[in-house]
């Protein structure tokens, strides 16, 4: 007798249709994408500027360059803590906060009377930045079925290459006929805009868990990063730039030391599952290998990001729009490039995109070592168009198989990871290659050549140290693969070789 009410209970339950969340999850993802964009436009919106704050505030290239070195840097030590507060907060009040720190940010820096209070905006703006994009990837990973990721990873490919390499271009524009300060004011209402929409749009899709905060880790992860970005930012920076009161070379080996010491911490944590960042993702082959790839993109990408312009303003004499206009077609092709390279990776797989994309990637930083004073503006061009397309098709691949390869409780320390990695590497590249660039051209100035010939030959240098770099993306983009979660298409065995 009281078997057949529960029967019927269960029938009728089985009959209720399940709910349809597709709606709402690309409600969320489609704000998420378009709040990371406007966010991380903003790592690269100073670079046209440089010039103009070089003289508006005052400033030494060494100091200007902070502007998008803190930036950064703030997102590298920020980043780790994000694995803690998507585990232990829902979507949405991490998306109010993250947005709320970058429009605080930005307010900061539209208002700041001088170069310190820059600085402080852009860290603030960073922080949340920082937030967004391991929020991202982590929502994506838990909401899109592995056979689709390399679709839906391509217009995250979009927001993390295009809306860098487009900055320029908006900045240059903006710069062309307004003052510094509205490269922030024209940006804060879209901050608004989008916190508003989200706070009132954006659903929870996750769900929370606890999750411990090491102090510690925190501590040791800010001082280290901290310490090695700017010991690599200090060194051979000529001493007309400002004497700091520490040497670079032990700052450098200090962040290196304290660094080798968090990580230590983080393999004795995630025995007790306590750990800041899980470093058991890197026991993943293919995570570790596209995340070194990723590195290695970031540091390169962003050193050039911010040289060309400094190139074409500077050696040959173009205005600021021009510079800006200049590198908008790169920027455009890489975005039009990112959600057709999701679909081959779909059905290809990585290596038909990575390896080539790395050989056209290595290629372009070859060919820029031999710039000089009287290179054509249309080489430029082409340079940059050929360098957007390479990183166009390493980027979605990348993304993909490095998150895809992890089991899902480790989502949210994986893309903590790629971020902390991404920034720390992308930190040091602008640092390395001012630093590279103003040493050596401080040493052919002395030797009496001009500031454009030795501005060249500084360059020179820094991009032959890129391009030596490069070659390591060549060779780690054999080693490639798709995770074992992604199937491959019975046309193309996992095995079978590319030519066939």
């Amino acid at each position: 007798m009281t078997s057949e009410p529960l029967l019927s209970e269960i029938e009728e339950q089985a009959e209720l249709p399940v709910e349809d969340h597709s709606a709402r999850n690309r409600l969320v993802i489609g704000l998420l994408l378009v709040s990371a964009f406007v966010v991380i436009l903003n790592e690269t919106i100073m670079g046209v500027a440089i010039p103009h704050l070089m003289n508006d505030l005052k400033i030494p290239a060494s100091s200007a360059q902070w502007l998008t070195s803190a930036f950064m840097l703030t997102m590298a030590v920020v980043i780790p803590v994000t694995g803690f507060l998507l585990q232990r907060l829902n979507t949405r009040p991490v998306f109010i906060l993250a947005m709320s720190l970058f429009s605080a940010g930005t307010l900061v820096s539209a208002l700041a009377p001088g170069f310190p209070f820059l600085v402080v905006g852009r860290i603030v703006q960073a922080s949340g930045t920082a937030i967004m994009m391991p929020l991202l990837m982590t929502t994506i990973m838990n909401l899109v079925p592995p056979h689709s990721r390399g679709r839906t990873m391509g217009n995250i490919s979009i927001v993390i290459s295009v809306a860098p390499a487009i900055g320029p271009t908006i900045s240059g524009l903006i710069l062309s006929t307004l003052d510094w300060r509205w490269l922030f004011l024209l940006v804060l209402p879209i901050a608004l805009a989008a916190l508003a929409l989200g706070a009132a749009k954006i659903e929870n899709v996750t769900v929370p868990s606890k999750a411990p905060l090491d102090v510690v880790s925190v501590v040791l992860s800010a001082i280290g990063f901290g310490s090695f970005v700017f010991g690599v930012s200090e060194l051979g920076a000529p001493p007309e730039a400002g004497a700091t009161p520490f040497d670079p070379r032990v700052m450098l080996l200090a962040g290196a030391a304290v660094i080798a010491i968090f990580v230590w911490r983080q393999i004795h944590l995630q025995k007790r599952e306590r750990a800041l960042l899980d470093l058991r993702t890197l026991q993943t082959k293919t995570f570790t290998i596209a995340a070194g790839m990723m590195a290695i993109l970031m540091m390169s990408m962003f050193g050039v990001f911010i040289l060309l312009p400094i190139y074409l303003l500077s050696v040959l004499g173009q205005t600021t729009l021009t510079t800006g206009l200049l590198l908008l077609p790169g920027g455009l092709i890489m975005g039009l490039c990112a959600p057709f390279v999701g679909r081959l990776f779909d059905r290809y797989g990585p290596a038909r995109l990575v390896i080539p994309g790395a050989v056209l990637f290595s290629g372009v930083m070859w060919s820029l070592t031999f710039i000089s004073t009287t290179t054509p503006v249309w080489m430029v061009l082409a340079i940059h168009i050929v360098l957007s397309i390479g990183l166009a098709l390493m980027f979605t691949p990348l993304f993909t198989v490095s998150l895809g390869s992890l089991p899902p409780k480790l989502y949210s320390h994986g893309s903590a990871i790629i971020g902390t990695t991404q920034q720390v590497a992308g930190a040091a590249g602008t640092t390395l290659y001012v630093a590279i660039m103003t040493w050596r051209a401080g040493i052919l100035t002395q030797g009496k050549a001009d500031a454009a010939t030795a501005t060249v030959g500084g360059m020179q240098s820094a991009f032959f140290v890129g391009a030596l770099i490069s070659l390591a993306a060549v060779v780690a983009s054999f080693y490639v693969r798709r995770p074992p979660s992604q199937p491959s298409q019975p046309s193309q065995p996992e095995g079978q070789p590319l030519g066939h």
